[in-house]
């Protein structure tokens, strides 16, 4: 068994912990809970939420949105990111740290269904608009984007009933952890870093 605190970004990250990720985990004895930082995420303040949670779990991770980090540098990529996370740390909790960051943001990973999208949203015509996106990106729902105008949420909120807290998390949940894994390798590999843990 094992206890992982989870960083995340807001109320959307929260939920997609609670009803999508917790139960999933709990079946291969990996316990998660989200704490949410309310937005804002810059390094300052993720060293010292990491230092604060670190001593309530075994594991400390992130969910974090690449587009919602704040002063991201230039040739910023989710590697050097997820690194510089890691570094940034109170040196006594670092080998509890799993930095994860989410690419584009967390929307993205709800274009791995094209029929749960529309499904959820009720309106047909999202399966084609979803798929269409989805082969301009080689089927590959973690690299939907061209520009922070164009990043997967604002493509929902621009043509899609698509409301953040609410329809995230429910069209995650039915897309299912599994097909999540098999369409997105960063997302997959993450769950993989923490099956390890109890291995």
């Amino acid at each position: 068994m094992v206890r992982i605190g989870i960083s995340v970004e807001g109320v959307t990250e929260e939920r997609f912990v609670k009803i999508v990720l917790a139960p999933y985990l709990a079946n291969k004895q990996i316990f998660v809970t989200a704490i949410s930082m309310g937005g804002d995420v810059k390094l300052d303040r993720v060293k010292v939420e990491l230092k604060k949670i670190a001593y309530s779990f075994d594991y400390v991770s992130t969910f974090y949105d690449f587009y919602g980090f704040k002063g991201l540098a230039e040739n910023e990529s989710k590697i050097s990111l997820e690194q510089k996370i890691k570094d940034h740390v109170h040196e006594s909790v670092r080998n509890k740290i799993i930095p994860y960051i989410q690419m584009y943001e967390f929307e993205g990973l709800l274009f791995s269904s094209p029929d749960v999208l529309a499904s959820q949203l009720q309106d047909t015509s999202l399966v084609e608009w979803s798929t269409n996106i989805l082969q301009e990106f080689n089927n590959n729902p973690e690299r939907v984007n061209n520009s922070r105008e164009t990043a997967p949420s604002k493509r929902l909120e621009q043509n899609t009933k698509y409301r953040k807290t609410t329809h995230g998390p429910n069209i995650a949940q039915e897309i299912g952890v599994g097909k999540l894994r098999e369409m997105c390798n960063g997302f997959n590999e993450w769950l993989n870093q923490m099956e390890r843990l109890v291995t």
